[in-house]
């Protein structure tokens, strides 16, 4: 061969350019290829609610011999998607605790089925030890925080949850330091809890579940007890959790102006689920809602009495400012 007559073919400039930006336009598009698999992916383990309840049935009673079973709960079927914020509405006695409780495996349903991430939940063929974890991923604020203190200093009292889970010192430290920042109470760590505001118990109460990294958190009406203030603290708490730490949360409330906070209302009544829908869909069905007992929220209820009169408002609009400036435009128009 001829080598001296042979010729190799080297690119200029603008050609090693033009290759060299092809080459990062590939890498680019290989990398959103794979960014949209994991993307797909992650929706895809979305789709299997982290809760899932079956046709679920709940008495009490029934214990001794010839004891009438009372119904509680009477065939529930509820999906909660991860990282969504559910509140769930009921007069006394119509089973929302109850729901709240077989959530938390505190009770076993009667009849149905659960699912917890896609795992069906029974006692019957479940270890101690797969009990805790479920419990541990499924944490739950009570109405009263006095019943969930159990030492007298506050960082203590936070670090109760993952000593018992057997946590390392050094880890333990560190959950408490941010769950304290997250409730933001890290300035009360060394106080008693018993000296501290109804809100600021309860606010130490959730630093207590949060330390144990739960998925989801169910909150059984847990401003009941609190003054204003303290409930102003626990919701702004309940929303940064589900909002910043992607924490799925189910409010268990009587209070409507909490429940216009979530993302989806489910309304139990004698039993059974009655409405399930977007905040602003539930409290739209006013009528429904005082036939089974309840209230709708204050700006709701103003604006449906408008309506009824006669006035030309939208009585679905839930937002206080908003209603506002509906009104005084529709003042000022008939003035002018």
């Amino acid at each position: 061969m001829d080598f001296q007559s042979s010729t190799v073919r080297v690119p200029n400039i603008q050609q090693a350019s033009v290759l060299h930006k092809n080459n990062i336009r590939c890498r680019a598009f290989f990398a959103r290829q794979m960014s949209a698999k994991r993307k797909a992916k992650k929706l895809e383990e979305n789709k299997i609610p982290f809760i899932k309840m079956e046709n679920v049935s709940y008495s009490y009673g029934g214990e001794d011999e010839g004891e009438p079973l009372t119904p509680v709960l009477k065939n529930i079927d509820l999906e909660i998607e991860k990282g969504s914020f559910v509140a769930v509405l009921g007069h006394n006695g119509s089973g929302k605790s109850t729901l709240a409780k077989l959530i938390n495996l505190i009770l076993t349903p009667t009849e149905g089925k659960l699912f917890i991430d896609g795992k069906e939940i029974s006692e019957n063929d479940m270890t101690e030890d797969e009990l805790y974890e479920i419990r541990r991923r499924v944490g739950m604020v009570f109405q009263n925080p006095d019943n969930q203190l159990v030492a007298t200093v506050v960082e203590e009292d936070v670090a109760f949850g993952p000593e018992n889970l057997g946590v390392e010192p050094s880890e333990i430290r560190r959950r408490v330091d941010e769950a304290l920042e997250t409730v933001g109470m890290s300035e009360y760590k060394k106080h008693s809890p018993h000296q501290l505001s109804g809100g600021q118990k309860q606010r130490i109460a959730i630093a207590g579940i949060i330390a144990m990294l739960p998925e989801c958190i169910v909150f059984d009406e847990s401003t009941a007890m609190l003054d204003p203030g303290g409930r102003k603290e626990v919701m702004a708490t309940v929303e940064k959790l589900n909002r910043e730490k992607g924490i799925t949360i189910l409010y268990i409330t009587h209070n409507m102006d909490e429940a216009v906070r979530a993302d989806r209302v489910v309304v139990i009544n004698d039993g059974r689920i009655c409405l399930d829908g977007t905040p602003t869909k539930v409290f739209s069905e006013v009528e429904q809602l005082r036939l089974v007992g309840l209230d709708v929220p204050q700006v709701t209820e103003l604006m449906y009495d408008l309506e009824n009169a006669g006035v030309s408002v939208d009585h679905k609009e839930l937002d206080e400012r908003k209603c506002a400036e509906a009104i005084l435009r529709l003042y000022k128009s008939r003035r002018s």
